[in-house]
């Protein structure tokens, strides 16, 4: 996996902060390892540590890269890292029923009027017939692994149509970018900074929209160690903190567009150092702007989305019966929207 770190503490951005001081000196600093997907998803940690914001609260903070949620999920456990963003996954939430991690803060959301995640079909499978998610009875759907983010989706979605669907896991995203390339699955659903690109380069066609099936789904939370919730309260409240300020920053630059065209540009950078970094700007450009999608406000979390998260997997066999929103999320860091 990947590592990057920064040492420095980048004051003088900070200086232009509107939030209130901070109680936190950024003297002493507190080190800790932040797991992350390459997504345009993954920003408001991104813009925190470029920006200064967890310097400011006294974090000196590594990033380390997964290719799936689950993986990511395990390294929280065994405090390989310390925060993360991802999706909720039959991983995270059988490690929470364990006592060992547990969801603070909620990240990227589908809202109405924000072109979210796509569904996607393969060039062959489109060519068959796959022009629409109500055609996807007896085809195959690329995912991770079973009880992941996109297992979840391909199921709503599905269900909705009354299709039969196989899925195929393939572990990491690249594996599945691969697969629907080549035509060895049929269809999947991803975020757009992902399917529009494939869609644009016409290595696969766009088949539907993720949010009129799940309409403010909460695609990721923030999640740390069950021992970080409980133990760790002042550093775990300043990591939300400059975690919503990036999300903010981020949400102003490139989902609601009032911070103006050069903040948005300045923010597309910044994520590139980042995300689709093996690219010119110049191509990475447009793929990162059409990732934008809503991160919540203060670290929000959608508990109705929750809610039927967690249902859909005991409906499934994949988690225990006994597993509830209390067994996954610490409620006393959460504002509930």
């Amino acid at each position: 996996m990947t590592r990057f770190t920064r040492r420095s503490a980048m004051g003088a951005i900070g200086a232009a902060a509107t939030l209130p001081v901070l109680a936190r000196p950024a003297l002493a600093q507190d080190k800790l390892t932040v797991g992350a997907l390459r997504f345009t998803s993954h920003a408001a940690s991104f813009v925190a540590f470029e920006r200064g914001y967890f310097a400011q609260e006294g974090l000196e903070v590594e990033f380390r890269f997964f290719e799936a949620a689950q993986p990511m999920a395990i390294a929280i456990a065994s405090g390989d890292a310390d925060y993360a963003v991802s999706a909720i996954s039959g991983g995270l939430i059988s490690l929470a029923e364990k006592g060992a991690a547990r969801v603070i803060g909620g990240a990227l959301s589908e809202e109405k009027g924000i072109d979210g995640q796509k569904i996607l079909a393969s060039n062959a499978a489109y060519d068959a017939g796959l022009v629409s998610p109500a055609t996807l009875d007896g085809k195959s759907f690329g995912i991770t692994q079973a009880g992941s983010s996109f297992h979840y989706m391909g199921a709503r979605i599905a269900a909705t149509e009354g299709a039969d669907i196989t899925f195929k896991p393939l572990q990491k995203v690249g594996a599945v970018i691969g697969a629907l390339k080549s035509g060895q699955i049929d269809a999947w659903s991803v975020v757009p900074h992902i399917a529009k690109p494939l869609a644009a380069a016409g290595a696969a066609r766009i088949i539907g929209n993720v949010a009129d099936y799940l309409p403010d789904y909460q695609v990721t939370t923030v999640f740390t160690s069950a021992r970080n919730a409980e133990n760790e309260r002042a550093k775990t409240e300043s990591f939300l903190r400059a975690f919503a300020r990036g999300a903010d920053d981020f949400n102003a630059a490139l989902v609601d567009k009032s911070a103006g065209d050069d903040a948005a540009e300045d923010m597309v950078r910044l994520i590139h150092k980042y995300v689709y970094t093996d690219r010119d700007y110049d191509k990475a450009r447009p793929a990162i702007v059409n990732g934008a999608m809503r991160i919540n406000k203060d670290g929000a979390l959608n508990m109705g989305s929750v809610e039927d998260q967690l249902g859909w997997f005991r409906s499934e066999g994949l988690i225990k019966d006994t597993i509830t929103t209390e067994t996954l999320v610490d409620p006393s860091y959460v504002d509930i929207i």
